[in-house]
């Protein structure tokens, strides 16, 4: 049986790669970055999310790479809220990312 912290790190691939991708390719998450006035960075940021999901893959190889891509995860999700909250979106689509960086920072202190 997995242990938590390996659900929730799967959890967190998933949908990290599954983000990143659409932050990539889809025309929906063109214009949203367009609307936080962040269109220049959604290429980079889409890069690497995904490069966070595959590091937390890896991870489970070597240790330290799940450490350091979970803290890049949660400082994105840092300023993906910082980012919601400037253009003032409300509350609860900021919950995702919220999760999202909670999650990571747990994968972070499970470490040390």
């Amino acid at each position: 049986m997995p242990a938590p912290i390996d659900i929730l790190t799967a959890i967190s691939a998933v949908a990290f790669l599954f983000y990143g991708l659409a932050c990539l390719f889809s025309a929906k998450l063109v214009a949203e970055f367009e609307r936080y006035r962040l269109a220049r960075w959604r290429v980079m940021v889409g890069g690497l999310e995904v490069a966070g999901a595959l590091g937390l893959i890896a991870g489970w190889w070597f240790p330290s790479l799940q450490t350091a891509a979970a803290a890049g995860l949660f400082a994105l999700m840092i300023c993906g809220l910082w980012a919601r909250w400037r253009i003032r979106d409300p509350w609860y689509v900021m919950v995702p990312a919220f999760v999202l960086a909670v999650v990571n920072l747990a994968i972070v202190l499970r470490a040390n």
